[in-house]
């Protein structure tokens, strides 16, 4: 029975981490869509700093509840073998964009955070999604093109950059993950 439980142990952790919910992801980028719009109604860069920290809180916690569901739905352990590696390589991109945050909010270059965050959250997709099935890095790809091009645009265009990016990105790879990897 011990060599049973090693070899099982063995092969979760060799496996890939296929609990990234397709559905989570479509919520989130309904979610940003909508924190996109109100952003765009309210001046001033602090309410549209307050309102993407509250979005990428919210979809912290969507993304967090639906992979849970989902790895219970698939008797799967969420933070073992290829899920640790996944949240371990996704967090330091995660963390340098909060320094950065709070670096280019007191530098007054709220514009370009858009580009930053985008990059940092591909980097971050990427990194984790090696551990993931194959879609999952690619749209950390797209996210990083994203952000790059932000970068190099007008501030201005941030909000439309922060729909198109976590709004679009996250609907069409969520229905991609949905559709192909069960949920």
């Amino acid at each position: 029975m011990d060599n049973l439980r090693f070899i099982r142990e063995t092969m979760e952790r060799a496996g890939p981490f296929t609990v990234v919910s397709g559905w989570g992801e479509i919520v989130i980028g309904i979610t940003a869509l909508a924190a996109a719009g109100l952003a765009s109604q309210l001046g001033g860069p602090r309410a549209w700093l307050a309102i993407w920290l509250g979005e990428a809180a919210l979809s912290l916690v969507i993304s967090g509840g639906a992979m849970l569901r989902k790895a219970r739905a698939a008797n799967k352990p969420l933070l073992s073998g290829p899920g640790r590696k996944f949240a371990l390589s996704f967090l330091p991109p995660m963390c340098v964009g909060v320094i950065l945050t709070v670096a280019l909010y007191r530098a007054a270059l709220v514009g370009s955070m858009p580009g930053t965050w985008l990059l940092l959250y591909g980097t971050g997709v990427i990194t984790g999604g090696s551990f993931s099935v194959r879609i999952v890095p690619v749209m950390g790809l797209c996210f990083m093109l994203a952000g790059t091009v932000a970068l190099f645009c007008p501030g201005a265009w941030g909000n439309y950059f922060m729909a198109a990016g976590f709004g679009g990105l996250h609907i069409v790879f969520g229905t991609i993950i949905a559709r192909r990897y069960g949920g």
